[in-house]
Formats: structure tokens, C-alpha cells, sequence
């Protein structure tokens, strides 16, 4: 009687150990997605699934100078590197004091080093500007995504439990 007690007791150790195995498994983080949520209320509007070295740009028409504006950044590890930026004028908000290339009418500031790293980036997407997130090449329109309310951008570790729901 006392043996088959312990194998009953074995038995209940290891499906204990299998389960706390698989619960830790599933929360671990296995993937990274970029979140795009209201800055006021945290609502999320789109999470698009990104790798270190994703590219992520933001492409919208300058509300001054009312030409294109191209601004890129790459995916490294939960913060955003901007990494180049393309513009056809200058205006506010464009770099105005550093060295551009003009490729067929549009000057492009692609630097050596990184412009700046972000863990959040903020953006107020305008119906005049009409702002383009672009993830990866796959293109979503900011504005009708968010409803032209400010947002912020930033990536999150996501479980493989997070990633299956």
C-alpha cells in the first residue's frame, strides 16, 4: 500500500512539474509586435508583428510645405531607431543642419549613425497629412485606424500564449 502511495505522489510531483513547465513555456516571451494605442485612453488600434531589424516608417504630407515626408526606423529589440528620412522641402520638424542627398528631386538624410532611438514614439495622424504606417511594406492608414486621435508606437514582447489569443 505505501508503494503504490508513492507512485501516486510521484505521479502528482511530476504532472505538477509538466504543468509549471508548460505555464512557464507559454508566458515566455517567444515574439515581438508593434502597438499602436491612444495616448489618452491606452486603447490599442493595431499590433503588427515585427522582428529586431523590422522596418517601420511613417510616410505623411508636410502640413506647412505640403510635400512628402518619409521618416524610417528599424526594430531594435523594443526600442525604434531612426535610420533614415526622405522629404521633398525643407520646412519645420525636417532636418534642416545636415548633410542631405538630393536622389531625383528628393533630398534623403541617410546617416552613418543612427538619428535617434526611441522606446515610444508619438504621433498625431492628420486627415489633411494623411499619415501611412508602413510595417514591414504592409501599408495601414493611420488615420482611419486611429480616427486621427494621437498615438504612440512601441514594441512589445508578446508570449506564445499572448500570440495564439
Amino acid at each position: 500500500m505505501g508503494h503504490l502511495s508513492r507512485s501516486t505522489a510521484g505521479a502528482a510531483i511530476l504532472a505538477v512539474a509538466v504543468l509549471v513547465l508548460v505555464g512557464v513555456a507559454m508566458t515566455a516571451p517567444v515574439g515581438a509586435v508593434l502597438v499602436v494605442e491612444d495616448i489618452e485612453t491606452g486603447e490599442r488600434y493595431l499590433t503588427e508583428p515585427v522582428n529586431s531589424g523590422s522596418t517601420v516608417a511613417l510616410e505623411y504630407t508636410h502640413s506647412v510645405e505640403k510635400s512628402r515626408v518619409y521618416d524610417e526606423y528599424r526594430v531594435d529589440g523594443e526600442t525604434l531607431v531612426n535610420t533614415r528620412m526622405e522629404f521633398e522641402s525643407y520646412g519645420w520638424g525636417l532636418p534642416a543642419r545636415v548633410n542631405v542627398t538630393n536622389v531625383n528631386g528628393t533630398l534623403v538624410y541617410d546617416p552613418a549613425e543612427p538619428i535617434t532611438e526611441l522606446e515610444r514614439l508619438s504621433v498625431s495622424p492628420g486627415r489633411i497629412a494623411g499619415h501611412t504606417l508602413i510595417v514591414d511594406g504592409r501599408e495601414h492608414d493611420l488615420v482611419a485606424v486611429t480616427d486621427s486621435n494621437d498615438v504612440t508606437l512601441h514594441i512589445e514582447q508578446r508570449s506564445f500564449l499572448e500570440m495564439i489569443l
